[in-house]
């Protein structure tokens, strides 16, 4: 007699497995014994016996664990599951329908992944379910009224996808829901008045939408909890409903949208965060603000308000050390000053583009008004202790270090690594509040207050705050510098599980990684409980049976492949030895420092992959944030070419080059350390789907940055060099814009004088490069020379201009750009995402990437003649177009425009100049809307 729901549990779990692409083998225990006996990775059995006296699977436990393929619809055969959680994978494909069949289940975490299709129907008949976390897919149509039915689900996290429609009406029965987050997607229509109805709602957060113009409305008043209202970028219209019977609001961010009329005079007094910038309201700035003790940012810039600056917002205020407050007015018609203007610690006052900073009467107004003001910063950092310990003291290799804030000095224990973010915040600024943090985080885990330290803070785009924590053991504990295992997985259980008390002021987190490193890297929890019955395993075997030659075949061929795998580990592992020689300027960093950048090459830390292999994101012991390049299989170098390698980028010094800072070739690794560009790649910029836009200015700007950077590899290098691979996804940016040409993967030296003293005008080399940006004449006669270089940029002017890829079904963007130039229609190819434009200094940089393009190389300008051009160029620019200024505030997409009168309400493009025309003589200005 054995149970026929274990027996489907089995074989669904085989099936599961069967359907995921799993590179380091993190399920390889799978087909060992009883799941909850045998310890199968990820698998947790609960110790409560179940009606037919046997355990069950409850658990699914699979986060980042590097897995790819797609989701086994055999999952709805796990009809007692209670966690399914795949977060942090690279998994494709839809989500299955049969996983609502699962009625037990209570948190649905697919996070993190690229799922896409539709969302089925079919989850709605979740009705025991509390968490639904989707976000940050692929996941494209309608939001179905079904999920209506979701009787329990408290979180419902949709956001970072392609999703549709209108948002359904019908979610306004869910009354339990507290955390509604649909922000970034492509949802439309009018926004449901009847989500007022919600009686639980904490936060609603979405921004990043197109409600088509329509207005927010008046119901949403009555949100008797909402902590957070975020409609940022939603294409509303209409007056700001009157928000002051909502009592615990603390953070309203109604920016770049077109809502008109007044501010209300009353909001709650909790409030932290006002950001109605980027409208077209009017009227005075209620005296109300003041009355607000912890407001940490007003930010209220471009629009139409009128009247005096209310000085006493600041002036009533009492500020602890790591209090902050950013008052941001610029752009206005602001005329006058009620009080005076002192500059005071921790406060930001910003009025740039005010009538009041032309009245020389009024002292310090020139502090306030500059362009060079004070800004507000976009990082935090966490505590600094400063106890100096014995270094030798404390085995680091094992991943060993001193407990910052322990009561015993220099106590040395191996902490867990954990990273989190906050996805929906209450605040704009951390530090104030990170003393409470700390006290809610380890009350709800049961720690003492010293035994967290939270290590770094980064603010993300959204805004959302992702921390990295260290927990320490008890310094006291019988088994002091370590936790045992049953600690262990206590504290994982509780980030896994959501076991944390809500608090709305932080806002819903998310777990991206729980590192076990060091004393703790053997540990494995899934769970060992009682065994299947034999009569179970008798069945499975059975079925087994009658498999045995197909199987015997597809051992072999395993093993065949696995003796392949291990064989290239093993010559990699050879060649892959500590470089013992030195070079001058770059840094040799150990695998373990890696490790712990990356949080073990966390698939949440990669930002990129190329044919190198991955880039991480990581951050050194000295909080610098780099870029991590790690060989793949395949591009694996040889010890003395990766030695070449560095030795040649340790030559390259420019401020328009990506600098190496290190490297690292241990135990079966190369890696590259590069300086990080936050702001990604040219190519991500240009993208149809990115977030923020270039206008002319600043596409100019980074064109003459690149140029200046090859430039210096074929004339200041010593040797020179020939990049090969110049395209828009090889020049990165900077947090000030300022372009950086990346990787030198294929770049080869230039031609030295030969014995008789004479200089070759070429290499001669295998054709390497990336399709589009490939000179025609290098890739008929195989002959690299500089004009090689010139090509490349010269597409990536053309892509400046247009926004178009190279190469875009069957189009090519030369040709395309030339026929539109000779026709006279060049200005109807140009992106109409730059903004305005001056009409001749466009003109010119068509002729220039068209020259850069020519076919025949020796009719094309030189490096030196294309940077002159440039900067000719740069000089008819009028000044307020060739200046742009760096975003106020981290990943909000703003730009601050340099006149009330000259707006865009596009949130993302430039300063639009009315009243030009491509005829005119007087005004040679371009607005291709």
């Amino acid at each position: 007699m054995f149970s026929n729901s274990l027996r489907f549990a089995v074989s669904a779990l085989l099936a599961v497995r069967n359907s995921l692409i799993d590179p380091f083998r993190q399920l390889r225990n799978w087909d060992k014994g009883d799941p909850c006996t045998s310890n199968w990775t990820g698998v947790v059995c609960y110790d409560t016996i179940g009606t037919d006296s046997y355990w069950h699977v409850d658990e699914l436990q699979l986060l980042n664990m590097n897995l790819s393929g797609s989701l086994a619809p055999q999952l709805g055969q796990l009809t007692r599951l209670k966690i399914l959680d795949f977060m942090w994978n690279d998994l494709d494909g839809s989500i299955p329908k049969e996983i609502g069949n699962i009625s037990t289940l209570i948190l649905l975490l697919l996070s993190g992944n690229k799922l896409s299709g539709a969302l089925p129907d079919e989850l709605g008949f979740l009705s025991s379910l509390n968490r639904l976390q989707l976000d940050q897919n692929k996941i494209s149509g309608q939001i179905p009224k079904s999920y209506a039915n979701l009787s329990s689900v408290k979180h419902i996290h949709f956001n970072n996808n392609s999703i549709s429609g209108q948002i359904p009406s019908e979610l306004s029965k869910l009354s339990t829901l507290l955390h509604l987050l649909l922000d970034n997607n492509n949802l439309s229509g009018n926004l449901p008045p009847e989500l007022s109805n919600l009686p639980e709602l904490r936060i609603l957060q979405l921004n990043n939408n197109n409600f088509n113009g329509s207005e927010i409305p008046a119901t949403y008043a009555k949100f008797s909890k909402l902590a957070k209202l975020s409609l940022r970028n939603c294409s509303l219209r209409g007056a700001i409903p009157d928000f002051s019977s909502i009592p615990d609001l603390l953070y309203l961010d109604l920016s770049w949208n077109y809502l008109t009329g007044s501010i209300p005079s009353n909001l709650s007094v909790n409030m932290t965060t006002i950001d109605l910038s980027d409208n077209r309201l009017n009227g005075s700035i209620p005296e109300s603000f003041s009355n607000l003790p912890m407001l940490q940012r007003l930010s209220l810039e471009n629009n139409l308000f009128t009247g005096s600056v209310p000085t006493d917002i600041r002036q009533n205020m009492s500020f602890n050390t790591n209090d902050r407050l950013t008052i941001d007015l610029r752009n206005n018609l602001l005329s006058n000053i009620l009080g005076k203007l002192n500059q005071r610690h921790n406060i930001t006052l910003r009025l740039e583009g005010n009538p009041v900073c032309n009245d020389a009467n009024i002292s310090n107004i020139e502090q306030f008004c500059g362009s060079d003001a004070e800004r507000d910063g976009t990082t935090e950092s966490s505590t600094n202790y400063t106890t100096i310990c014995p270094i030798q003291a404390c085995p680091v290799d094992n991943f060993f270090e001193y407990a910052p804030a322990s009561p015993m000095p220099c106590y040395c224990a191996a902490p867990l690594r954990i990273g989190i973010r906050l996805k929906s915040p209450s605040f704009s600024y951390f530090l104030p509040y990170i003393y409470p943090y700390e006290k809610y985080l380890t009350s709800a885990l049961k720690l003492d207050l010293y035994q967290l330290y939270i290590d770094s803070l980064i603010w993300e785009e959204g805004p959302r705050l992702r921390m990295y924590l260290k927990l320490f053991p008890a310094w006291d504990d019988e088994h002091s510098h370590i936790f045992n295992s049953t600690e262990v997985q206590r504290l994982r259980h509780m980030f896994l599980s959501w076991n944390f008390p809500r608090t709305d002021f932080f806002g819903p987190y998310e777990l991206l990684n729980f590192t076990l490193v060091g004393p703790y890297s053997h540990l494995d929890f899934g769970t060992q409980r009682r065994g299947i019955n034999k009569a179970v395993w008798a069945a499975i075997i059975i079925g087994a049976i009658a498999c045995t030659f197909v199987a015997s075949t597809i051992i072999t061929l395993l093993i065949v492949r696995r003796h392949a795998r291990y064989s290239w580990n093993l010559s990699r592992k050879r060649l892959s030895t500590k470089i013992s020689m030195k070079v001058d300027g770059v840094k040799f960093f150990t695998l373990r420092e890696m490790v712990l950048a990356t949080d073990n090459f966390n698939s949440s830390a990669q930002v990129g992959r190329g044919g190198y292999g991955k880039v991480y994101r990581g951050i050194l012991s000295d909080n610098t944030t780099v870029a991590i390049k790690r060989a793949e299989q395949g591009s694996f170098q040889g010890q003395k070419e990766f030695l070449t390698e560095i030795r040649l980028l340790s030559r390259l010094h420019h401020r328009n080059l990506v600098s190496l800072i290190g490297y690292c070739d241990e135990k079966g690794e190369q890696m590259l350390v590069y300086e990080f560009m936050p702001n990604g790649t040219l190519r991500d910029w240009l993208s149809a789907t990115a977030k923020e836009k270039l206008n002319f200015g600043m596409r100019l700007n980074i064109a003459l940055g690149s140029a200046k950077g090859i430039l210096y590899l074929h004339t200041e290098a010593n040797p020179p060099v020939f990049h090969r691979d110049i395209k828009a996804s090889n020049i990165l940016l900077d947090s000030k814009l300022t372009a950086k040409v990346a990787d030198f993967g294929l770049s080869r030296l230039a031609p030295v004088l030969n014995d008789e003293g004479t200089l070759a005008n070429h290499v001669s080399t295998v054709v390497r490069g990336t399709p589009g940006y490939i000179d025609p004449e290098y890739f008929l006669t195989h002959k690299l020379t500089d004009k090689s270089d010139v090509y490349s940029l010269g597409i990536v002017f053309l892509e400046l201009l247009t926004g178009m890829h190279p190469i875009s079904h069957g189009k090519n963007i030369v040709r395309e750009v030339l026929m539109a130039h000779q026709s006279g229609t060049m200005f109807s190819i140009i992106d109409s995402r730059m903004g305005s434009y001056p009409s001749e200094c466009v003109g010119r940089l068509v002729s220039l990437a068209l020259r850069c393009c020519h076919d025949e190389p020796e009719n094309r300008p030189s490096m030196l003649e294309v940077v002159r051009e440039l900067e000719n160029i740069l000089k008819m620019m009028p000044e307020t177009d060739a200046i742009f200024s760096e975003p106020m505030y981290p990943y909000s997409g703003k730009s601050a425009s340099s006149s009330p009168l000259c707006r865009s309400m596009d949130p993302y493009a430039s300063c639009s100049v009315l009243g030009s025309d491509l005829a005119s003589d007087i005004t040679p200005i371009i607005n291709p809307r």
